[in-house]
């Protein structure tokens, strides 16, 4: 065979495997778009992977995930919003409270968004109806502030005598707050409560309104279901013990760092339908014919160590009822 031949089919065979990887497709990018810091929310993280598992998905081996954390500053998620767009990512996953949602949809009409939300996402206009959200957004929609009047109701039967509830919120998501304050108002009128409400944005804020709240003696305290309380479970969990303050939480892993009860639905497993929903996405289904999901059952989890660390004792009816009793 002569140099020249030889040489050439070298070149030949080197460049067939730069072309074979050239044809392979471009894998898929997923902007993950959340309000909250990862500091305690990668349990969260965790529930969309396994979502996305169960979809046929893995990070890193078929598909790619982009992360963009606001830490709890929602001025900024307009703009990490739009830098996943320019980034041209397959599909947004949109969590850590309305406001993510929000901003998600502002800044694009035309890449698939799933989002998780506490609030009616009809009422909000990010979807035209739950069964035919008709645009470019679906995802699931758990409730937090529809579960208001039971969650009291719950309080109310492990604090019988309780008049005055404290009631902690989260100013910086302002949509999130207004419909809080506004069905706790309706609830605590209807069950002849007196409420106060107290805001904290940051770790300092929280501390800050424990100490009023030392001072006001509230009977008992209902915290509101933010994404940012949720990254503080420790630090409310261990100051409403502190204070001898029984306390009612939107999710159970407050309740598994100390605190008293939770009424709500499992978000891990809201979570898991978000990564199972952009699954979907990513082989082809559009978000306009995929409705919005709805939870349908909610859990009861109370910690019986702090049930007798604060003196209280559980009515064997709430008992039976309750879904998990830590001990």
């Amino acid at each position: 065979m002569r140099r020249r031949q030889f040489i050439t089919l070298l070149g030949g065979a080197a460049a067939w495997p730069l072309a074979a990887r050239a044809q392979q497709p471009k894998m898929p990018v997923i902007g993950f778009l959340t309000a909250a810091s990862p500091d305690g929310f990668m349990v969260r993280v965790r529930a969309i992977r396994q979502g996305l598992k169960d979809a046929g998905y893995a990070e890193g081996e078929n598909v790619a995930i982009e992360y963009r954390w606001a830490e709890n500053q929602l001025d900024r998620l307009p703009a990490l919003a739009a830098d996943l767009v320019r980034r041209r990512v397959t599909v947004i996953v949109a969590t850590g409270g309305t406001a993510t949602a929000i901003a998600a949809k502002a800044a694009t009409t035309t890449i698939p968004i799933v989002f998780t939300i506490p609030e009616d996402p009809v009422r909000l206009g990010l979807v035209a109806s739950l069964s035919r959200p008709g645009g470019n957004a679906t995802g699931i929609n758990f409730f937090s502030n529809e579960l208001v009047e039971k969650r009291l109701g719950v309080l109310r039967e492990l604090v019988p005598n309780a008049v005055r509830v404290a009631v902690l919120v989260n100013p910086a998501d302002a949509s999130n707050t207004e419909a809080t304050v506004k069905g706790v108002e309706t609830v605590a009128h209807a069950m002849a409560l007196q409420v106060q409400f107290f805001r904290a944005s940051t770790s300092g804020e929280i501390q800050a309104a424990f100490e009023r709240l030392a001072h006001e003696r509230p009977d008992v305290l209902f915290v509101g279901g933010d994404p940012f309380f949720l990254v503080r479970r420790v630090q409310l969990a261990t100051l409403a013990a502190l204070h001898r303050l029984p306390a009612s939480f939107s999710n159970r892993e407050h309740v598994e760092a100390g605190g008293l009860m939770s009424y709500g639905t499992n978000i891990n497993d809201v979570f898991r339908q978000a990564g199972i929903y952009v699954g979907r996405v990513l082989k082809g289904e559009k978000p306009a014919d995929l409705p919005v999901m709805q939870p349908t059952t909610f859990e009861l989890v109370i910690n019986l160590p702090t049930v007798m660390a604060l003196g209280l004792t559980v009515p064997p009816t709430l008992l039976a009822r309750a879904d998990e009793v830590i001990e």
